[in-house]
């Protein structure tokens, strides 16, 4: 089996051209061939009459001088049989084969049939007319032996086509090399790929299919290259968030084998060691939460529900939070019924409101209002909060990311919060924006579709 590319290419035009250019040769030649009879039979018919009209007025020995003395007999070949089989020739043959004339075709000639005979090669005719002469009737075949005009033209059908077929072959080499020349690019920067070496630059110019496929090569490339850091700064992220709290459980683990401990001392140590198992724990459902979420495996269970009640339930649901920080909560609700999935955008609203309490002063205000546009509704939830740098901006929906780092011990939590809110918004077929600036406080913007559109 041929592997190369290159050589399947060149094999096939090969084998493609050569064979067409064999067959349209021998289709050429019978076309030729059959038009060539068909124009040799009127003079070849012609000079045998002219013939017989010689030997019908001449005395057959004046006749017969006259006629071997003929220019004509250069091209045509003449062959005077007796009733017994015996013939007379007249003209050389000069190594040409004649056709074989059977004791059948005599006798039809005898008995005054023209014959006419259509022999192997190219224009070979054999022509017998009856020859009336005061000897008695004879028969007389005539053939042509010589058509110089007629090999040519074979001969320069037969060069131009082996010249054609050498220089088409000879250019299709050169063009078969610059058009693999960019598949063994992309062949070598995909084995790159594989080693992970992502850098690759295929420098194809070329448009159409080819470049077309390259440039796509290239932005999957770049867009792998991401990947691949996104999985090594979540393996990062995995290991530092997990080292924290088991790090803390091992130390107080220890700490409590010691035997002068007081009961107030275990009691804090043990309350340490629950709540870094309870935040490995909440990190660890997060973590598979997302999983699922991106993976689509836990379809969405859509159901037509009143929004603006479902966040006046979370905001209820949390008042433990805000009210003991005498945080105040300006609420805007517009009546809008939605087809969506409930526990989800719970999960979306619990999420947005809680970062909200976390980073907001004690006593500041949280506005929360739904305003329904065509067929989408519009959820805001502003607070006065620490605010967020345009450059966390652009990665806040990234899982374990905390924005302004230098609070992360202040202000607990894995970092994915946000990120399942973004999947989750994202399954619903909508989109979450977030305008903030350092100091004053955050504004996350929820766009969702009335009803889920189905395609």
């Amino acid at each position: 089996m041929i592997r190369s590319l290159y050589t399947r290419v060149v094999v096939t035009f090969l084998v493609a051209v050569i064979g067409g250019t064999i067959i349209s040769f021998f289709v050429a030649t019978w076309i030729f061939k059959d038009k060539l009879n068909e124009n040799l039979q009127i003079p070849l018919l012609n000079f045998g009459q002219d013939i017989a009209l010689i030997f019908d007025t001449l005395p057959y020995h004046e006749a017969e001088t006259f006629v071997s003395e003929m220019n004509q007999l250069k091209s045509y070949h003449i062959r005077i049989y007796e009733a017994t089989g015996q013939f007379q020739s007249y003209g050389e043959l000069n190594g040409d084969k004649i056709a074989d004339v059977t004791n059948e075709q005599v006798r039809k000639v005898l008995s005054g049939e023209v014959v006419q005979v259509e022999s192997s090669g190219v224009s070979s005719i054999l022509l017998g007319i009856p020859l009336p002469t005061e000897m008695g009737t004879k028969a007389m075949f005539v053939e042509p032996i010589s058509l110089p005009s007629t090999s040519f033209a074979i001969k320069l059908i037969l060069n131009f086509s082996t010249y054609a077929l050498v220089l088409g072959s000879l250019v299709f080499l050169v063009a078969a090399m610059f058009f693999v020349k960019p598949i063994k690019k992309l062949t070598k920067a995909t084995r790159h790929i594989a080693g992970g070496d992502f850098n690759v630059e295929l420098n194809i110019k070329q448009s159409g299919e080819l470049g077309t496929l390259a440039r796509s090569f290239e932005e999957m490339a770049h867009d792998l290259q991401q990947l691949e850091q996104m999985r090594r700064d979540f393996v990062s992220n995995v290991s530092h968030e997990v080292q924290s709290p088991l790090t803390s459980i091992s130390g107080y683990a220890l700490a409590l084998k010691q035997v002068d401990l007081s009961e107030d001392e275990k009691s804090r140590y043990l309350d340490i060691i629950i709540a870094e198992a309870n935040r490995m724990s909440k990190m660890s459902d997060s973590l598979l939460k997302l999983s699922l979420l991106e993976s689509k495996a836990q379809p969405l269970q859509l159901s037509t529900f009143s929004l603006d009640e479902q966040i006046r339930r979370v905001i209820i649901a949390i008042q433990p939070q805000w009210s003991a920080r005498n945080i105040l909560f300006n609420v805007n609700l517009q009546a809008v019924r939605l087809m969506a999935d409930y526990d989800q955008l719970n999960q979306v609203w619990t999420n947005i409101l809680t970062n909200s309490i976390k980073f907001s002063s004690d006593g500041d205000r949280i506005d929360v209002s739904i305003k329904q546009e065509a067929n989408h509704v519009i959820v805001r939830v502003a607070d006065m909060g620490i605010g967020i740098s345009l450059e966390d901006q652009k990665r806040i929906f990234e899982r374990f990311f905390k924005a302004d780092r230098s609070h992360s011990r202040k202000y607990e939590g894995s970092g994915m919060g946000l990120a399942i809110v973004k999947q989750i918004v994202s399954l619903h077929h909508g989109d979450i924006q977030v305008q903030s600036q350092l100091g004053q406080g955050t504004t996350f913007i929820v766009t969702l579709p009335i009803i889920i559109p189905t395609a």
